[in-house]
């Protein structure tokens, strides 16, 4: 999406995840699906990186997140982070607890829309994972559970008391973040935790088609829009209407803009070109 590259080459393979890109739709699957996805310390670093470089592929402009088998991410690794974590100086837990809030900026950050397809249990790291994508879409089966307290630890881990009550309110958020407890599917999408919940035979498909929108639809007003959405969440309403004015008169001489109303004007659909 940038013309503005230095030397350093691109990722082109991820040891710690699936990743391939396909007509313009990144998809990610979290691939330990005998233990539900659990994130390590590489997978963490990986998803930092890939979601920092994603807006200098040329060839995505939306992203699918999800997990192998029957589960999104049950969160950080127990046996691989947590036991090694004990042996960790201050200085090294404070290392590695900014690398996975760095991870969740990335995702936020990112200007492409990224939508997380949560395909069974989504915990701890994996809930705040699905929780700074831009649409979570649940199967039926899947559920979240924010379970920080749970292992002694703060709710608030990883921008989850940022982002959490910016999504559901602050009652609810206090609630998840302080209980911990399982949220269905059902309930995620009661309290606008979810964007819509299918039939689990059915996310792949559905994701799909919500990333294939995404990605035939005009990729700079999608970028705009996100990148707003995120900074305007501190701003008072005064700076917030400037910044829009600003931001859509510059968009107002873009070239997907004027092929809006080109086609409008022969009757046709458009033709986005993401500039």
């Amino acid at each position: 999406m940038t013309p503005f590259r230095a030397s350093a080459p691109l990722t082109r393979e991820w040891q710690h995840f699936n990743y391939s890109v396909a007509d313009g739709v990144a998809r990610v699957t979290l691939n330990r699906p005998q233990r539900l996805n659990p994130l390590t310390f590489d997978s963490y670093a990986d998803l930092r990186d890939l979601f920092t470089e994603l807006p200098l592929h040329g060839d995505v402009r939306a992203v699918i997140i999800t997990g192998e088998g029957r589960g999104f991410c049950s969160g950080g690794d127990v046996e691989e982070i947590i036991g090694e974590l004990q042996r960790m100086a201050p200085a090294q837990l404070l290392e590695f607890t900014r690398m996975t809030g760095l991870m969740i900026k990335a995702v936020r950050d990112c200007p492409l829309p990224v939508i997380a397809a949560v395909n069974g249990v989504a915990a701890g790291a994996g809930s705040v994972l699905a929780l700074a994508a831009d649409f979570r879409l649940l199967s039926q089966s899947a559920s979240f559970a924010f379970l920080f307290t749970r292992v002694g630890l703060s709710g608030a881990d990883m921008g989850a008391a940022y982002l959490l009550p910016r999504i559901v309110g602050m009652g609810r958020a206090t609630e998840l973040l302080m209980l911990g407890d399982r949220v269905s599917a059902e309930r995620a999408l009661q309290i606008g935790l979810a964007t819509e919940v299918v039939a689990d035979e059915q996310l792949s498909e559905r994701a799909q088609a919500l990333a294939r929108r995404l990605a035939d639809g005009p990729a700079l007003a999608h970028a705009t829009t996100k990148t707003l959405i995120s900074r305007e969440l501190d701003m008072d309403l005064a700076s917030a209407i400037e910044l829009e004015a600003s931001t859509q008169a510059l968009l107002m001489l873009c070239e997907d803009h004027r092929e809006f109303y080109a086609a409008w004007s022969e009757q046709r659909q458009p033709q986005w070109r993401g500039r």
